[in-house]
């Protein structure tokens, strides 16, 4: 990509500044008029923060047409979840770990028509209109899966996890039950499969991974 051509065509990325953010909307707009007409509607979103003020707007018209919107906005969030006629269908979690994440993920829809995406790009201005940024779907069913249950692990996490009140207050989970990390889970989760890899040069995937996250 050369930064001298930033409206350039594409058939499958979006890029900004010039089709990510009007894609993005233009999605968000479809999940609308799936729940103007009774069908269900859902946008899921994962990033570092979330200030782009047309996206703010966008959302709140989502859930006030009845859409389901949860979000994962690990800083800076400048729309509230919870208020009444607004984002009664808004939840937002933010998750501080071991590990400082930068994944973004954007999915849109339910089903068999979900659409799923992953990014560069925080929902900023900044990231939106004044920095080239890529955005890619997630065509391969298996891929979009894996995406969708890390989102879900995620959301199960009651330790690590705060949830955004409507009064601009982070509050912490519900741990009546068994604690669960949603990192933790994840690196063992990995350490699991790299056990099942061959070894190379003499040590094996699982020794390489321990004495990496020994050493984070």
């Amino acid at each position: 990509m050369s930064l001298s051509n930033l409206e350039g065509e594409y058939d499958h990325l979006i890029v900004s500044p010039h089709s990510l953010k009007q894609t993005c909307l233009a999605l968000m707009d479809e999940q609308i008029q799936q729940a103007k007409v009774q069908k269900e509607a859902q946008i899921l979103l994962k990033m570092n923060s979330l200030t782009d003020l047309d996206i703010i707007k966008k959302l709140q018209e989502a859930s006030a047409a009845g859409v389901k919107i949860k979000m994962v906005i690990r800083g800076i969030c400048c729309i509230l979840p919870n208020l009444k006629g607004v984002t009664d269908n808004i939840e937002i979690y933010s998750i501080v770990g071991r590990f400082l994440e930068h994944s973004r993920i954007y999915c849109f829809g339910c089903g068999n028509q979900q659409k799923v995406y992953i990014s560069s790009a925080d929902f900023m201005t900044r990231n939106t209109e004044k920095r080239v940024e890529i955005g890619c779907p997630i065509e391969d069913e298996n891929l979009k899966q894996e995406l969708l249950e890390y989102f879900n692990i995620l959301l199960r996490d009651n330790v690590k996890t705060r949830k955004l009140c409507g009064n601009g207050e982070y509050v912490k989970m519900d741990t009546s039950g068994d604690p669960f990390i949603a990192q933790e889970y994840c690196m063992q989760k990995a350490v699991e499969e790299a056990d099942q890899l061959p070894g190379e040069e003499g040590i094996s995937w699982l020794d390489k991974l321990k004495h990496w996250f020994q050493g984070a």
